[in-house]
């Protein structure tokens, strides 16, 4: 029996004009499919006009202009549309979808969708079940003594995975589905009886516990920070009165 670290996976990233999931933009997405380990992957790539000027720093780190984007980016409305129904195809096929730091990623997915379909992602995928695996959150549970940070170029450092092109979403998104892979496989004694279903259950678990550590670690810093412990999705804030 195919263990699920060499079965079919689908992995999602996006990049964007910042890092707040609920004003900021994606600028970028993309969708990588592979069918089992090693197997050629294929991508679907979105550019996205996000209508809203990108900010210098957002640019230094993805390399995508206001004038690139005006020139070669679509409207959002529909690529958010485009978006959604492709993760919904991966989902209805059973295929676990890698989201590195997935809170991040599905969230402003979930905000641009309403912003620009008055739509929810949950509406998108009401009639699937989602299954994530969040390398970030794997590891962090799996090897939680190691030191330093686990962005994803740290990941790939750790697991030896090659990241060629990092802050590109394609590339960003092969990178996650590989180190999914090699977690599951060094951590193969803990992982493979657990199926990607009982993961994503246990992954909110294990987030919402990592989310309490780093806002203990906050306050005795003296850090203001709130660290949200929802996962995968944050809920949407309440309307302002």
């Amino acid at each position: 029996m195919t263990r699920w670290y060499d079965g079919p996976l689908a992995a999602f990233d996006t990049e964007t004009t910042g890092v707040d999931v609920e004003e900021d933009r994606i600028v970028s997405a993309a969708i990588v499919v592979q069918d089992m380990t090693g197997g050629r992957p294929r991508v679907t790539r979105w550019l996205v006009n996000p209508g809203v000027p990108v900010p210098p720093g957002a640019t230094e780190v993805h390399g995508l202009t206001d004038e690139h984007l005006q020139r070669n980016g679509r409207w959002p409305a529909p690529v958010m549309e485009e978006i959604a129904r492709a993760l919904a195809e991966q989902c209805g096929a059973a295929r676990p979808l890698v989201v590195m730091n997935a809170p991040f990623d599905l969230t402003i997915l979930d905000r641009e969708l309403r912003r620009h379909r008055a739509a929810s992602l949950g509406r998108y995928l009401e009639n699937v079940p989602l299954c994530v695996l969040d390398p970030r959150v794997l590891d962090k549970h799996l090897d939680r003594y190691r030191k330093g940070r686990r962005t994803l170029t740290d990941l790939c450092t750790q697991y030896e995975v090659v990241l060629d092109g990092a802050h590109d979403a394609a590339a960003d998104a092969t990178a996650a589905l590989e180190v999914t892979r090699a977690v599951g496989r060094r951590f193969a004694s803990r992982m493979e009886r657990l199926s990607p279903a009982e993961l994503h259950t246990l992954q909110a678990v294990w987030h919402a516990a990592q989310a309490r550590g780093l806002q203990a670690w906050f306050a005795r810093s003296g850090t203001p920070e709130a660290v949200d412990p929802a996962w995968p999705l944050r809920p949407e804030l309440p309307a302002a009165a």
